[in-house]
């Protein structure tokens, strides 16, 4: 074997040693290699570098990096290992939140997942997840389908009309903010900047704690050229926000243009940290990485950059550790500038004034803006995940507006810089909505009922239509027509999908605000449940046609009343109801059979088709109604037993019985057999005890099912408990059956 074949051999070794992550093999193959080439191969370094780097091990792979960018053989693209291996070690260092336990983290009731801004026009999917209108229009281009369940969702998008109104109604100020939000987002896609800062100026004076506002106006900023304020708006976002991706974006943007390349290195990494699949935070960091490591050629060393390494973060002092404490510093006094200020402010920017703090303005001039392009919608363009900070103002369930001073630990303020006074907040609705908070003379539990029962919404469930309804008073209004009961929109297609979503954040909000009024309204429906599943009082009783123990009888439902009925079984668990023949004088007889639903298959259009068995028989005690269908109360009914000689005698009558039933079957047209074999199947065997069933032999309710008989000649088989007299009435109807037989 040839040299060359040999380096080969170990060059793919070590390829797959590093595709197994044995990275410290792959390191001493590829360092191995090195040496006993004559020439440097640039290829396989920077492959000991990435080895290197995976293992931990960054300084000494800065120091081949560096190498290699000082003989010009380094680009941006290399990096990337680096730049990830920076990022997972900086979010193991800092004890930052993976980013898979961000997706699954537990959002604001009152805040959009999309844009993480407050709701504007929202739209409940029906899936039962709520977004901005905005958000779901722009991504129309691509597949429409949920971000949280991926569910698609082919419906146009009606802004949800209840919630709608109870965002105005309960958050004024809020509602307002996020309408100059869109207006400003408005004016800025057409290049408007100077109104659009104006506006996100009185959108902040309305909502001065809405970090999606200072993270958009840091953009305009950045616009405008104006990157001091820019970076004070991005910080002011991250103390809001800390571990928000989008407002550590703008701030590195701000970094950059400001020319403070290593802090904003540290800030697309953090960005990484969080989301390790932003594109845009990787590609940035990889260039500023990059020119770091070919300004360091002149010093033969690499102190800037091994400080992101071998020491605690700049970047936790000041935005992790300012959740506790903040010392004052220059770019918090413009939290406290008030709006004639910022007027005055943006009247220097319109005479051609470029403010900029804390660099040289030759230094900001030379700077490009970042490569990242701004947003034309602000508030939709980037999905990024977010936790929601710790909420420092709030209502509480009682709707006592209490007054209290800020607490820095809660509100990452210091006593010097906090801006206002804040409301007391309960910590049960904290977990929830954040940090939102209304007027306690808006909240009331009416807004919240339903129009169809006037009562608090129970499981609320949101039509394509926008229009909310507790989830079993739509089912009902659906049986009776396929049209919202407010706005008369067809309905036919949400009636045929048949999977009503509740709607999260309505839930939400009813538990957070009405907890008590909550409770009363599940132990009403509690009552209601355990109501209709008494199967001795109040059983309800479908009239139709005569039903037998053990004997299949599927029933096709299409009235309303009995949807209703079906629906119920369903939902309490029982699925038992009972049969009984129509009678003229009661409305159905005294006797009959309880069924057991085994399948129910639904049709587009609310009809389906019920898969029921035969169960026990009873007798009706009472006669009653509900809800429009036949309801009963009942007392089961079983044979009695016999004993010695009567039971020998009883065997003797029943297998004689049996086989001349048998007979009887068996001598029918070949057609005729085969239609009652597919309906009510195969003739049940002859039971060895015929008293171990309390309703007695199966065969004899199939025998009976199978006779052509009327309902009131069948009825009294029903109602017999004495075996020895249903199988003496069988017996005489087969002998007037084989008699009246054409021969």
């Amino acid at each position: 074997m040839s040299g060359h074949e040999a380096d080969s051999i170990m060059l793919e070794f070590a390829a797959q040693a590093f595709q197994a992550k044995n990275f410290q093999l792959a390191c001493e193959i590829y360092e191995r290699q090195l040496k006993e080439q004559k020439a440097v191969d640039w290829g396989l370094l920077l492959k000991r570098a990435d080895c290197l780097a995976c293992s931990g091990k960054l300084e000494e792979a800065c120091v081949l990096f560096h190498r290699a960018a000082a003989h010009k053989k380094l680009c941006a693209e290399d990096l990337a290992t680096l730049v990830s291996c920076m990022a997972d070690h900086l979010r193991t260092r800092e004890g930052l939140p993976a980013p898979a336990a961000q997706q699954d983290a537990k959002w604001g009731a009152l805040t959009c997942r999309e844009c993480q801004g407050f709701w504007f026009e929202p739209v409940t999917l029906l899936c039962g997840h709520t977004f901005c209108k905005k958000c779901l229009e722009c991504q129309a281009g691509n597949k429409s389908e949920c971000k949280v369940c991926r569910a698609s969702s082919e419906h146009p998008y009606r802004v949800n009309v209840l919630l709608s109104n109870i965002l105005s109604k309960w958050f004024p100020s809020k509602a307002q903010a996020v309408q100059l939000r869109q207006e400003a987002n408005g004016q800025y896609k057409d290049c408007k900047w100077q109104q659009a800062l104006a506006t996100y100026n009185e959108a902040i004076s309305i909502a001065p704690q809405d970090y999606l506002l200072y993270s958009n106006r840091a953009m305009i900023h950045l616009s405008l050229k104006s990157y001091g304020y820019a970076l004070q708006d991005a910080e002011t976002a991250c103390k809001l926000q800390p571990y928000w991706v989008k407002g550590h974006l703008r701030k590195a943007q701000s970094l950059v243009n400001l020319g403070r390349s290593e802090d904003a290195l540290q800030e697309f990494l953090f960005c990484l940290a969080l989301d390790t699949g932003n594109k845009s935070a990787k590609s940035e960091a990889q260039k500023l990485l990059l020119n770091l490591l070919s300004l360091q050629n002149n010093h033969g060393d690499l102190p800037e950059i091994l400080q992101t390494m071998s020491h605690p973060l700049r970047l936790k002092g000041n935005v992790l550790s300012s959740l506790n404490t903040l010392a004052p510093n220059r770019n918090m006094q413009r939290l406290k500038t008030p709006l004639s200020s910022l007027t005055q402010v943006n009247m220097d920017i319109k005479k051609g004034v470029t403010i900029s703090e804390d660099t040289d303005p030759k230094s900001s001039s030379s700077m490009r803006l970042s490569s990242q392009t701004p947003e034309s919608k602000l508030n939709c363009s980037e999905k990024t995940t977010t936790f929601t900070a710790e909420p420092s103002v709030l209502v509480s369930s009682t709707c006592n507006m209490l007054k209290r001073k800020a607490c820095p630990k809660e509100t990452g303020w210091s006593s010097e810089q906090t801006p206002c006074k804040t409301l007391k907040r309960d910590p049960a609705v904290a977990r929830v909505l954040g940090n939102e908070h209304s007027s306690a003379s808006c909240v009331d539990s009416s807004d919240l009922d339903c129009s169809l029962c006037m009562r608090l919404l129970y499981e609320p469930v949101t039509t394509p239509c926008g229009h909310t309804y507790c989830l079993k008073c739509l089912e009902r209004c659906l049986d009776h027509n396929p049209k919202c009961p407010l706005c008369k929109e067809d309905l036919c297609e949400y009636l045929a999908i048949r999977t009503f979503c509740k709607t999260e954040l309505m839930e939400e909000l009813i538990a957070s605000y009405f907890p008590d009024e909550l409770k009363d309204r599940k132990t009403v429906n509690e009552e209601e449940i355990a109501e209709l599943s008494n199967l001795n009082k109040n059983v309800p009783i479908f009239v139709c046609t005569m039903a037998y123990p053990t004997v299949p009888c599927p029933l096709h439902i299409f009235e309303p009343c009995y949807r209703l009925m079906i629906r119920r079984c369903m939902e309490t668990g029982t699925k038992q109801f009972g049969m009984c023949i129509g009678d003229s004088v009661k409305g159905f007889a005294d006797y009959g059979c309880m069924l057991e639903i085994r399948n129910v298959e639904f049709f587009a259009d609310g009809r389906s088709v019920v898969d029921s068995i035969g169960k026990r028989r009873f007798k009706v005690i009472r006669h009653s109604q509900r809800d429009g269908y036949n309801t009963a109360d009942i007392e089961y009914i079983e044979d009695q037993k016999v004993q010695e000689q009567e039971y020998e005698d009883l065997l003797a009558l029943h297998n004689a019985v049996y086989d001349q039933a048998f007979n009887w079957f068996t001598a029918l047209k070949l057609a005729l057999k085969s239609r009652i074999l597919s309906h009510f199947g195969p003739m049940p065997a002859n039971d060895c005890d015929v008293q171990a069933n309390p309703n007695g032999p199966a065969w004899c309710w199939w025998i009976l099912a199978v006779l052509p008989l009327e309902s009131r000649a069948q009825l009294p088989f029903l109602s017999m408990t004495s075996l020895k007299d249903r199988l003496t009435g069988i017996r005489r109807v087969l002998l007037f059956m084989c008699r009246s037989r054409p021969r």
